[in-house]
């Protein structure tokens, strides 16, 4: 097995990695580090988050670095503040025992000021964000003229975040460079361009398969109606009292309220989105990193480059619409060769989104049953019974206070204190999950097998009116006379429709805009609460028509007056 000896390092380098335990390289280490260590090969490494990139271009920079010129030699730029200052923190270790090396983490959200001051002092490798290094590069406070080694850290990241134009604008600023080494989770086409177009025949190293997933990760998922979602959310939580995770979402209101919901209810959580300031993501952070809290919810966006230790569980309360997404948020588990569970709670019309996953990531995903309220007050019990007969009795004069104790439980049973303890620390548990219902959607012979066509179509957008007509298990369709001639497009008529239903957009499934009318799929529960909220409103002067297309559903108050139900288009 290769060591980091044997990989050319400098001895004061060597010696940080060995105080921090490290003896064998990782494979995109030991991959990665020989090359670079030349400083002039265009470089391309492809690896899970996880898997030690930082050191695997950190290590040969801090090589590379001449300590007697005080001016830029190597600049690192990531998508988000966190990575920059975990990036950042991890170069301060690795370079301990390298004296008159300096490092400045450029990012936005921190005093510029003290930015430009730290780079003035002499700075030899910047950690930056896109925004903020350009807002110094325009301000001419930072010299890229003489910087030798380009790294683009979690380049697919800063991509999906529309960084485009900006690293090509860094490119372009950093002539005399002399390699750019590019590190990337995934490889879409817009990665492969910014390798065509500036590196020149780049060594490339890929770390398992392309788009693959970290075998260290168990997937799972959860299939339940669209309305249950939270319930079937909180019910993994309590399943896993052990967890300690993070939870995705794709808005950052949702985020918001879920968190607030966990909250009143006594978890330890809070949320992390776009909204809070940079000192209010530090401490949010801060509380997440030191495991004052249990669980962190967040956005894609507010999540991108968090790197914590010890995550076990990632959950996704809806899957993300951009596949390549999943692979990004399921690497917060399963870091530095531990272990991780990546749950997805899905509707039955998202099954060909999980079929679409195992063929990117090559991994089997797990179809998990939502366990019943009796199996989490099982699991609750004995996990707080385990961490009794755990608990470290050897500190305390416990024994001043046994003679009263024995006294006081003379006459009660070992089995009475036991039902005692556990209607004391259990009774909310057992009061709330006694009547639980099966939040387990079940599925038919054709949506357990997931006819490959049926997947093909929903892949390609191509399902026309036979896949869209289907109507999925707790789903139905209905029927509206509004359309795109009435002014609207996708994401307007869904506002509009959830304005005037005072509704959730959790309960709605696919949206078929044509010119004239809509087809809108809904959880069957809900559907006659919004035909009753929107049908027989006025819009544009003209009455809106909303009825059930695939079952005759009728409102209440029509009182038996008879009326068609089959959509017409108007002429």
């Amino acid at each position: 097995m290769t060591t980091f000896e044997a990989l050319g390092l400098k001895q004061e380098i060597l010696q940080s990695i060995s105080e921090l335990g490290f003896t064998n390289p990782t494979p995109i280490q030991e991959q990665a580090i020989p090359v670079l260590l030349s400083g002039t090969t265009d470089f391309v490494g492809l690896a899970q988050t996880g898997t030690g990139k930082t050191a695997a271009f950190g290590l040969p920079l801090l090589n590379l670095i001449q300590v007697q010129d005080k001016f830029p030699q190597a600049l690192i730029v990531c998508p988000t503040r966190e990575l920059c200052l975990q990036i950042t923190n991890d170069l301060l270790t690795f370079k301990k025992h390298i004296k008159g090396l300096y490092t400045e983490a450029v990012y936005g959200g921190a005093s510029i000021t003290m930015q430009i001051r730290n780079l003035r002092q002499g700075v030899q490798i910047v950690v930056a964000t896109p925004g903020r290094l350009i807002d110094l590069i325009e301000r001419k406070a930072i010299d890229l003229q003489k910087v030798k080694y380009v790294v683009l850290d979690e380049a697919d990241e800063m991509l999906n975040m529309g960084f485009r134009d900006d690293i090509d604008f860094v490119l372009k600023n950093t002539v005399n460079r002399e390699s750019i080494w590019l590190f990337s989770a995934t490889m879409p086409p817009e990665v492969r361009a910014i390798s065509k177009n500036y590196m020149e025949s780049p060594k490339e190293v890929t770390v398992g398969k392309k788009n693959s997933g970290n075998a260290n990760i168990d997937h799972q998922y959860y299939v339940t109606a669209a309305h249950h979602r939270y319930e079937v959310l909180k019910r993994l939580i309590d399943f896993n009292p052990g967890m300690y995770g993070i939870i995705f979402t794709r808005t950052k209101a949702d985020a918001q309220e879920i968190s607030e919901r966990l909250s009143k209810n006594g978890y330890e959580i809070e949320a992390l989105h776009g909204d809070l300031t940079q000192q209010q993501r530090d401490k949010v952070m801060g509380r997440f990193r030191s495991k004052s809290l249990q669980l962190l919810i967040a956005t894609d966006v507010a999540a991108r480059g968090i790197d914590v230790d010890g995550i076990t569980h990632v959950i996704n309360f809806e899957l993300p619409d951009d596949m390549e997404v999943y692979t990004h948020r399921s690497g917060r588990t399963a870091r530095a060769g531990k272990s991780g569970i990546c749950i997805s709670i899905c509707h039955s019309k998202e099954l060909y989104k999980i079929r679409q996953l195992e063929r990117m990531i090559n991994a089997t995903f797990h179809k998990t049953d939502i366990p019943s309220g009796k199996e989490v007050c099982r699991r609750q019990f004995f996990h707080f019974m385990d961490k009794l007969i755990q608990a470290d009795i050897s500190h305390g004069d416990y024994e001043t206070y046994m003679p009263d104790l024995m006294m006081k439980f003379e006459n009660v049973s070992k089995e009475e204190v036991l039902q005692r303890v556990a209607a004391l620390e259990f009774s909310h548990f057992l009061k709330y999950y006694e009547n639980a219902d099966d939040l387990n959607m079940r599925l038919d012979a054709r949506q357990q097998r997931n006819n490959p066509m049926d997947n093909r179509m929903a892949q390609n957008g191509r399902g026309g009116e036979r896949n869209f007509n289907r109507r999925d298990n707790g789903y139905t369709r209905l029927f509206v006379n509004l359309g795109t001639k009435d002014g609207f497009y996708k994401a307007s008529f869904l506002q509009f429709i959830l304005d005037e239903s005072n509704m959730k957009k959790e309960v709605l499934g696919k949206i078929d805009l044509r010119e004239m009318n809509t087809w809108v799929e809904i959880d069957r529960a809900e559907a006659g609460r919004m035909i009753k909220a929107i049908d027989g409103k006025r819009y544009n002067n003209r009455t809106i028509r909303m009825n059930e297309a695939d079952g005759g559903f009728k409102r209440p108050n029509d009182e038996g007056r008879k009326r068609s139900f089959a959509p017409r288009e108007r002429r």
